[in-house]
């Protein structure tokens, strides 16, 4: 690895932590579902992403822990604490991106 290839990697993982941080700490608000439809990923997916680089290099993750590192807690109370019921426009927005991206 070169140092640029190091410097890059840094700066990405410093981009990441400062994402995580928005959604965990600035944007709590921020809806999974609203996540979804508007950027075509949530936190959820972080996780899933975060849990296979980790297997990538050789450690073993379940997705709770994953989850963990990313919503900073365990899911269950992140979802107590910050996760409300979709609303009907919000699932039939989610449907029509799902659609869109499916095509």
């Amino acid at each position: 690895m070169t140092d640029t290839d190091f410097e890059t990697t840094q700066i990405e993982a410093a981009a990441f932590r400062r994402l995580l941080q928005h959604l965990m700490h600035e944007r709590p608000d921020a809806q999974n579902i609203e996540l979804m439809i508007n950027a075509g990923f949530c936190r959820n997916c972080l996780a899933d992403w975060y849990r296979e680089a980790a297997e990538h290099r050789g450690i073993t993750m379940t997705k709770d822990e994953a989850r963990e590192a990313i919503y900073g807690m365990p899911f269950a109370q992140w979802k107590a604490q910050h996760q409300r019921e979709a609303t009907p426009e919000q699932l039939a927005a989610f449907e029509a991106a799902q659609r869109r991206h499916a095509g």
